[in-house]
């Protein structure tokens, strides 16, 4: 069986920027993840459920694993030294590191340490989202300006999901690949490899409870899913986990769309463009699915702001073509 860094190395040849420092990048990832992993599997016995006691810059209250997860990451680039700074949903203002070894790293990162840290106390799957760029500054502590670049941009990107058993996706650009953890060894195993989305599907995740201040092509495209139609597999199956790992693991594998759209309150969503947003669509569009804010292809956007908001529409191409039709046919 072949391991996540056995894969990373045979795959170098595949792009012109590939490096040994890159290989180092994506382990020292890995690392990370298994350390999280370890925590959350005893989070029921040890005393790292609950509250940190803060709150991040979203008005969130963190959670303690929210926390570790964060440190974790942090620290196992600081040790790798090819990160120069980190956008994290738990850190108000860019991260960066004030070691000179750091500080001539050529990738900057952009990360979510715990999507869905809401569950942890539930045992519902969680995750980590990560999104690697190569920084645009020529040397020294990284700049916000550094991560400020469309998603289309991203050299890397991928998720942990934290469930039954801990798998690894990311994308280089060359399609999407799965790595599944042996926690007898302590290694990541390739087990999916060459992911691709079905077309079509026949589920919708999306939280109905916000139905009454969705924009009205949101509530025609549930509507159509609601729809019967053995023809086109409908009605559709909802299912809808809270956490955006969970959920687009699930529809990358079934098939499906997952939708976080603007609303009356929130117009431009919830969920940020460039650890969250960005990293998904890209996984998404190697797999030969699609990312919209329901107007407009989510990569081609130009942050503005680390921790910037956007409508989320992803999954199967199909799918999320329809929903497309749908709201520019009610924004008219």
């Amino acid at each position: 069986m072949k391991t996540l860094v056995e894969f990373i190395n045979e795959k170098q040849a595949d792009f012109a920027y590939a490096s040994g420092e890159f290989t180092r990048l994506l382990n020292d990832i890995g690392i990370a993840a298994k350390l999280v992993n370890r925590e959350i599997n005893k989070a029921g016995l040890a005393d790292i459920n609950g509250y940190f006691g803060q709150q991040n810059i979203q008005g969130e209250d963190q959670k303690k694993l929210d926390v570790f997860a964060n440190d974790c990451f942090l620290a196992a680039m600081r040790h790798g030294g090819m990160v120069c700074a980190v956008a994290s949903e738990e850190n108000d203002d860019l991260y960066t590191y004030e070691n000179a070894f750091s500080q001539e790293g050529k990738y900057v990162v952009a990360m979510d340490p715990l999507d869905g840290s809401s569950n942890i106390e539930v045992n519902v799957p969680i995750g980590t989202i990560f999104s690697i760029y190569r920084r645009i500054s020529e040397s020294g502590p990284g700049t916000v300006q550094d991560l400020l670049q469309p998603g289309v941009k991203q050299i890397a990107a991928g998720y942990v999901i934290y469930g039954t058993s801990t798998i690894l996706v990311y994308s280089t650009g060359y399609g999407v690949n799965g790595f599944t953890l042996d926690p007898s060894v302590g290694l990541f195993f390739l087990s999916h490899p060459e992911m691709k989305i079905p077309d079509g599907g026949n589920i919708y995740s999306i939280n109905e409870a916000n139905y009454i201040y969705f924009h009205e092509g949101v509530k025609q495209y549930i509507k159509y899913c609601q729809q019967d139609d053995p023809a086109t597999l409908r009605p559709y199956t909802t299912r809808y986990i809270g956490s955006l790992v969970a959920d687009f693991h699930r529809n990358l594998i079934m098939g499906g769309i997952y939708i976080y759209p603007g609303t009356k309150k929130n117009p431009n969503g919830k969920l940020r463009l460039l650890y969250e947003c960005n990293p998904i669509a890209f996984l998404a569009e190697q797999a030969g699915g699609k990312a919209s804010t329901g107007y407009e292809r989510i990569l081609d956007i130009q942050p503005t702001e680390l921790h910037q908001r956007a409508p989320f529409f992803v999954g199967s191409k199909a799918m999320v073509e329809k929903a497309e039709e749908m709201m520019r046919l009610y924004s008219e």
